[in-house]
């Protein structure tokens, strides 16, 4: 059976393209995508993070997720407009819509990225990429902004490869190609990587993704946990996840916070994100449930949202690999600015009879078994006596308002 080729279609800086249009489509002789600018924030009191950057913007240093003021010290002349989210999302919808219509296998990951199954329209195109430049042109031609699209057999190198230079470009970075196109590459461009992975890498003389792929795993284990184990799989093309078409009915279960007061500290986060995770955890065992992926979202001060999620080695209900991984995906997210809301929501979600193949290298077996026991005892007690009768000691000053 040949592997599939996987598709990731992402909008060049989707919302300073789309912001750029609607100001064209008012009379603006300016384009934004043509001069230094960025979104973020408001516009009058210069206050906010930074959501997306022209190229001129990027030729100045300026970082998308840093304070508005520290672009503008970098470019004084720096042109600064609102995000319309609104909008944002009619031109998601649109272009969703649009992808469809040529391949109905897609993925929708993020509101200006999706994947998509080559396997529909292969007999169309003479190669991949071929409809990949199809893909591109008609977006281009239907919308008047471009996407670039990454070519691979693993969902990861698909969307590493989107992320190569830029802007309305192919890529291909199949698994033949990882010693010549990813090895080379700075750990800081892996998919999930971030900053506080990276400087922890960097501490163990960990610079490229290839030496990153050639690490023992017990090593990053030790240092990242479970994250590393992602993060070496990531490095040499490990990724078993398929093409999820949005005719697939959506499985999860999750649940969200709303703050009565900003969060400012990863300590705090955490500490949410775990009692976010107990209950997310009882819930799917009161489901007899288990899930093999974790997602984390966060809502900043300014209403704008982000998430991201992990596949893991065993799919699980125990509150502990949860809170971990969401806690892991916050680290890596987080853009130092004020939290609003905190989610977690677990989904690939199968019962918890189901049999799992497990390689040699999956250290969660033992671990899982004990904390089974644990949070068995856990929910019996609550069932008794309440939810509240028994909580973790870093719970004790934490006060919420729970949404579902």
């Amino acid at each position: 059976m040949n592997d599939p080729i996987i598709f990731h279609i992402d909008v060049n800086s989707a919302f300073l393209s789309w912001t750029a249009l609607d100001k064209l489509k008012e009379g603006s002789s300016v384009d934004l995508r043509e001069i230094p600018s960025i979104i973020g924030g408001d516009s009058a009191t210069r206050h906010g993070i930074v959501l997306a950057k022209s190229i001129p913007a990027k030729a100045f240093g300026i970082q998308t997720g840093e304070p508005v003021a520290n672009a503008l010290r970098k470019c004084p002349h720096l042109t600064l407009a609102s995000p319309d989210h609104a909008h944002y999302k009619e031109y998601s919808h649109a272009l969703m819509e649009h992808l469809s219509r040529i391949c109905p296998d897609i993925e929708q990951v993020s509101i200006d990225e999706c994947y998509m199954d080559y396997s529909p329209i292969s007999s169309r195109y003479s190669s991949p990429v071929k409809a990949a430049d199809f893909i591109r042109e008609s977006v281009f031609q239907t919308f008047q902004f471009t996407v670039n699209v990454g070519i691979s057999d693993r969902k990861v190198l698909a969307k590493m490869a989107s992320d190569f230079r830029k802007p309305n470009l192919t890529h291909t970075l199949f698994a033949s190609e990882i010693p010549e196109k990813l090895w080379p590459l700075p750990v800081s461009n892996l998919f999930l990587c971030g900053h506080s992975s990276v400087e922890t890498l960097r501490k163990l003389g960990i610079l490229t993704i290839g030496e990153l792929a050639h690490t023992d795993r017990a090593i990053l284990e030790s240092h990242l946990k479970s994250h590393g184990l992602l993060l070496w799989n990531y490095a040499n093309g490990i990724d078993a996840s398929v093409v999820e078409t949005k005719r697939a009915k959506a499985k999860g279960v999750g649940n969200s916070t709303t703050l009565s007061q900003d969060v400012t500290t990863a300590e705090q986060a955490h500490r949410i994100l775990r009692q976010l995770s107990e209950s997310v955890g009882a819930r799917m065992r009161k489901a007899h449930s288990v899930g093999a992926s974790v997602c984390t979202e966060i809502k900043y001060s300014d209403f704008v949202s982000v998430s991201h999620q992990t596949l893991l080695s065993v799919p699980t209900a125990s509150d502990a690999i949860i809170a971990e991984s969401a806690c892991t995906l916050f680290d890596e997210l987080w853009n130092g600015a004020p939290v609003r809301l905190l989610g977690v929501r677990v989904t690939k979600l199968t019962e918890d009879n189901t049999p799992v193949q497990l390689s040699i290298f999956d250290y969660q077996a033992p671990r899982s078994e004990k904390q089974q026991k644990l949070d068995a005892a856990l929910d019996s007690i609550r069932a008794r006596y309440g939810k509240d009768a028994i909580k973790r000691g870093s719970q004790m000053d934490s006060h919420l308002k729970s949404d579902t």
